[in-house]
């Protein structure tokens, strides 16, 4: 594990990536939150449109509702020194032609995942949210879809919990699977709780 210092040089060198600059519709923003003391990590796939425009991650309607699944204010949620939120691509990829946010770039995670993990050994509940989050953290352990991954969740406790995205776009995943509210949920607020 890294000390704090090496954690916020590193912090410092990804907010300032310009790596993808020529493959993004804007200016790059990385966003993301860490430190050497949370135990937990959200990680998800991309900051939105929202989120580009004010630098923080979960900013939007999606946080509020993972805010709700996880049982935590804002407060507690943006507390870096509890939790850590570290999407696959720190930048907003922009939008695809059907209006949804386009794949986090790969480059990203490429450059600088493997040694950011690696400086937050402390990291003890791991939140992995949706498909590509999913693909870089379970590898071959994932399941065939999003929805057999979330319904295999009890193999990847205590170190981890998988979820589909908050997003308005998934209520009607919600719908058609009431297990989620009613069996993960309460999991995951008991994890959560215990370790903030």
């Amino acid at each position: 594990m890294a000390n704090e210092a090496a954690v916020r040089k590193l912090l410092t060198d990804i907010r300032a990536c310009t790596a993808c600059g020529d493959d993004l519709p804007h200016d790059p923003r990385p966003v993301l939150r860490a430190s050497t003391s949370a135990r937990i990590c959200i990680v998800g796939q991309a900051p939105g449109t929202r989120v580009h425009a004010s630098g923080i991650p979960f900013d939007d309607p999606s946080g509020d509702r993972l805010r709700d699944w996880l049982g935590v204010d804002r407060d507690i949620f943006y507390d870096d020194s509890r939790i850590a939120i570290v999407p696959m691509g720190f930048c907003f990829p922009g939008l695809d032609a059907k209006g949804g946010d386009k794949p986090p770039l790969k480059r990203c995670a490429a450059l600088w995942r493997e040694q950011l993990f690696e400086a937050l050994g402390q990291i003890n509940f791991t939140i992995i949210i949706g498909t590509y989050a999913q693909a870089w953290h379970l590898g071959k352990s994932r399941k065939r879809t999003v929805t057999e991954t979330v319904a295999a969740w009890r193999e990847y406790m205590p170190q981890a919990i998988t979820l589909p995205h908050p997003s308005w776009r998934n209520n009607s995943w919600l719908k058609k699977n009431p297990w989620f509210e009613s069996d993960v949920l309460p999991v995951l607020r008991a994890e959560v709780a215990k370790r903030v």
